[in-house]
């Protein structure tokens, strides 16, 4: 038998040791590539105005609800709206292999992890100050804000111009962005709607990176995703908001019931009646004797002798709040129309208690209460709310349970009671409302003392709540929950109910790779949305 030549033998061993040196070097690139496409090493060579933190990202892990803390990879503090699209389009474009999410981030006040992203990429958008505020004041007035801005300052800025905007939250210390993707409410709803009712357009960046403009004629589909979108399709970096003209003063008042059901008649007649107050909410007061002897420090009595005189010996009261809003040129017609409104209402008789504060005052009123409590110690602790919409049929089924059982010796924090009108509310929306025309917003805002083991304590409260929430479904109540919190998609599938399609479907066109507000664990990065 011939054997080749040594010299051919070693020609052919050089050739195979060349081309598997080729194979190996080209496989070894790749996975470089891939590496590198993934690892989120590839933030820091990203060009953006402003910059990210990779070290100072503690803050990001805190919201709140101040229950979940999950740390992020980065937090962006972006100078542009260039900055927010260049990272979600760069995480967009690492495709479905790489786990980085995105999560915008106001003032941080979600109850449940919602503005969170472990491991993610946490977008601080308080520091998106491009756009400046501009107020239009001509004959539909309305103001440009970035997504980022609070309330507060818009109110201080349109009051300038002696306008200012329509709906309102309680608390005005949240960003633009973060009420409108949820919905926005407070007393004025029932005749103002939310706040997203009254947006006339807005510029968002989509979960691929793009920069787009919306309103009702302009990506119609992607405006009413948005608003109340829960941040799915989405980040809000602009919003143009309705304005009207601004009051100088508000009569502010407070009566008491001891009967729910004639508590929520009055509520639902003022909140059908073509003359009323401008701002309507109710609230429940559980075995506190002491709370009128607290309104006499901001509230004057009608009648001081009679109020001196009531006590709740430990009865649960409901307490309706009014406010009318006025200038000071109209203060004698302002008496005579609160007086006939007033005139109308089955309230006890000694339990009226008015004064009158300045517009600015009367909006910014819960800010007050913070300072009180952040000087106490007592801001920073954990906040179990629950927020839920009731069909107005079932208000007193739902009252004689939760307030004759469930919650009978104290509550730890306000319960706010009141109804508001469904026509109000844009269907087209992404917010999710019973099926009645009108429903109650009732809002737990509990708050939770650390390290205790009693009815204060964190433990207690969840399991109040999970009551609540376990008497709604058994007695088919048609509840929706408010500000939302889910932990699988079948119990988000539930809640939106034959709504589900058009979100999911939304979500497959503007965030197909589930990158966005990781938080709300709606989708997951990864997984069918189908």
């Amino acid at each position: 038998m011939r054997y080749p030549p040594v010299s051919i033998l070693k020609q052919t061993n050089m050739l195979f040791v060349r081309s598997f040196l080729i194979l190996f070097l080209s496989c070894m690139t790749i996975t470089i590539n891939l590496c590198f496409s993934s690892n989120p090493s590839s933030l820091r060579t990203l060009s953006v105005d402003g910059h990210f933190s990779f070290d100072e990202v503690h803050h990001a892990a805190k919201d709140f609800g101040n229950r979940f803390h999950l740390l992020p990879l980065a937090v962006l503090h972006p100078k542009s709206v260039s900055d927010i699209a260049t990272t979600i389009r760069h995480i967009w474009q690492m495709g479905p292999d790489s786990e980085l999410t995105v999560a915008a981030r106001g003032h941080s006040h979600s109850l449940q992890g919602q503005a969170q992203a472990h491991q993610g990429v946490v977008i601080n958008m308080e520091s998106l100050q491009v756009h400046k505020m501009h107020v239009y004041s001509g004959n539909y007035p309305y103001v440009d804000a970035s997504g980022g801005e609070l309330w507060i300052d818009i109110l201080r800025e349109c009051l300038k111009y002696g306008l200012a905007p329509k709906s309102w939250t309680d608390y005005l210390h949240l960003t633009v962005g973060g009420t409108l993707s949820n919905a926005g409410v407070s007393g004025q709803a029932f005749r103002q709607g939310p706040q997203i009712s009254n947006v006339n357009q807005l510029e968002v960046v989509t979960g691929k990176g793009e920069v787009l403009n919306c309103s009702e004629k302009q990506n119609s589909d992607l405006f009413h995703g948005v608003l109340g979108g829960l941040g799915q399709f989405g980040i809000i970096t602009r919003a143009r908001i309705s304005l009207e003209p601004a009051p100088d003063m508000v009569k502010w008042i407070r009566v008491l019931y001891s009967d729910f059901t004639t508590f929520a008649t009055d509520q639902e007649l003022l909140i059908g009646a073509e003359s009323t107050f401008d701002y309507i909410e109710g609230f429940v007061i559980i075995n506190r004797t002491s709370l009128l002897n607290n309104w006499r420090s901001s509230f004057d009595p009608q009648d001081p002798v009679q109020a001196s005189q009531f006590q709740s010996d430990g009865r649960t009261l409901y307490c309706l709040e009014l406010a009318k809003y006025f200038n000071r040129d109209r203060i004698d017609a302002l008496n005579e129309e609160v007086g006939n409104l007033l005139s109308q209402l089955r309230y006890m008789a000694s339990t009226l208690f008015l004064t009158e504060v300045s517009y600015l005052e009367f909006l910014d009123r819960v800010h007050v209460s913070e300072v009180k409590l952040r000087s106490k110690g007592l801001w920073e602790v954990p906040h179990p709310w629950l927020n839920l919409l009731i069909p107005k049929s079932k208000i007193n089924d739902f009252a004689d349970e939760v307030f004759g059982s469930i919650l009978t010796d104290t509550s730890n924090g306000p319960i706010l009671i009141y109804p508001v009108n469904k026509s109000k509310w844009d269907n087209r929306t992404s917010a999710v409302l019973p099926e009645e025309d009108i429903f109650y917003l009732v809002a737990f805002l509990n708050s939770a003392m650390p390290s205790s083991m009693g009815t204060d304590g964190l433990e207690h409260i969840l399991t109040q709540n999970k009551r609540i929430l376990e008497f709604c479904e058994t007695a088919r109540l048609g509840m929706k929950q408010y500000l939302p919190h889910y932990n699988t998609q079948g119990e988000w599938r539930a809640h939106f109910g034959p709504r589900w399609e058009v979100f999911a479907q939304r979500k497959s066109t503007y965030d197909p790779l589930a990158i966005l507000a990781p938080g709300q664990r709606i989708f997951q990065k990864g997984i069918s949305f189908s």
